[in-house]
């Protein structure tokens, strides 16, 4: 009989708890520093436990977290078999939730592992990108980031012309155009109130530089071999998605053949309603469930309000929905964002089956960082 050691992870920037055991054994706990040291002295000490019983398999987990996906290389690296769990699909109590430290949350994914390797239950772990689509989400989460740090910045620049009772003049009919930033260069404020808009200003032409600069890397790569069929895809047959949003949502949801149906790809996106049923009581809707990417979500919002406006068939869907409740607009929008990823996920799998993108793609083990 084959054995199996199970270690349970609770993974941190500086530790790393563990729940390890064999079998139906009980758990013991080890715990080491978040260093290449460390997690040598973790993995030596598996293989030891497999060494000394029989040459078992030895599997491993912990959440999902910001530390990404550097301890799942290693695993593989080292020859150990890893999942990386999704926290928002671990079922926790409310004593779970009161009672939160290290070994009590290594255990509990212990007990995870320890059920599927003996009744077969499942993991909810997560789909685990190739390194080359880890590396293309870089680029395009950097252009989300410094996006909203922009407007970010254009909204201080607001809130301190509020606060001196400055109004923009009629003359300057459109924000954050050529006029507009004449306009804030030459307005007489108060010398404190002077210096702390050229600061603002200055951090804005800086912004919208490095903008420049990602989104040029965002065309060249949408160029690439893996997303130029897909991204035209997206970009041309649906009017209100642009190539930003387009590259976001390709490099996000990467291979999209592991997504069966609309219902799979709706709640990846955190677009599906919840529902409370109990024995008798009807099942009821409630909120989307909000799992999954928040910047999908925000990307899928802004595109579902431009077809809104440039689509009549969208506009109508909106107008039909809304128009039950208008003061649940919210609901008729929502609606259009799940219409918009689902037809935007039936346009990109059949131009990645054309492309013959991640027909190939493998899973291979890196060599550790020096960390």
């Amino acid at each position: 009989m084959l054995h199996t050691i199970i270690c349970g992870m609770d993974a941190h920037d500086n530790t790393l708890t563990n729940r390890i055991g064999v079998d139906r054994g009980a758990a013991e706990s080890m715990s080491v520093r978040n260093t290449q040291e460390g997690r040598e002295k973790l993995f030596q000490h598996l293989k030891g436990l497999a060494q000394e019983h029989e040459g078992a398999r030895i599997l491993l987990a912990y959440e999902a977290s910001p530390l990404g996906f550097g301890i799942y290389d290693e695993c593989v690296w080292a020859g150990i078999a890893c999942h990386i769990l999704a926290p928002t699909k671990m079922p926790k109590s409310l004593r779970d939730r009161k009672r939160k430290h290290d070994k009590h949350d290594a255990q509990k994914i212990f007990e995870l592992l320890k059920g599927h390797v003996l009744a077969g239950n499942a993991l909810p772990d997560i789909w685990i990108p190739d390194h080359q689509t880890r590396d293309d989400r870089e680029i395009v989460r950097s252009r989300l980031d410094v996006g909203k740090k922009l407007t970010a910045v254009k909204t201080q620049v607001q809130t301190l012309l509020k606060r001196n009772h400055v109004k923009r003049p009629e003359a300057v009919r459109r924000c954050w155009r050529t006029s507009h930033y004449k306009w804030l260069e030459e307005v007489e404020l108060r010398p404190g109130a002077r210096i702390a808009l050229s600061s603002l200003l200055r951090q804005i032409r800086s912004l919208e530089e490095v903008i420049k600069e990602l989104d040029k890397h965002i065309e060249e790569l949408s160029q690439t071999e893996r997303y130029r069929l897909p991204a035209e895809a997206l970009f041309v047959q649906i009017k209100g998605v642009g190539l930003l949003t387009a590259m976001v949502f390709l490099t996000e949801i990467g291979d999209m053949r592991r997504f069966n149906n609309r219902r799979q790809i709706g709640s990846y996106l955190g677009l599906a309603p919840t529902c409370r049923e109990s024995g008798e009581e009807a099942d009821r809707k409630g909120h989307i469930s909000r799992e999954g990417s928040a910047r999908m979500r925000k990307i899928l919002c802004q595109a579902a309000w431009v077809r809104t406006i440039y689509d009549e068939g969208e506009a109508r869907v909106y107008a039909r929905i809304a128009g039950r409740n208008p003061k649940h607009k919210k609901i008729a929008i929502v609606a259009c964002m799940r219409r918009l990823g689902i037809l935007m996920w039936h346009l990109a799998k059949d131009a990645q089956i054309k492309a013959g993108a991640f027909q190939d793609v493998q899973q291979q083990a890196v060599a550790p960082a020096q960390t």
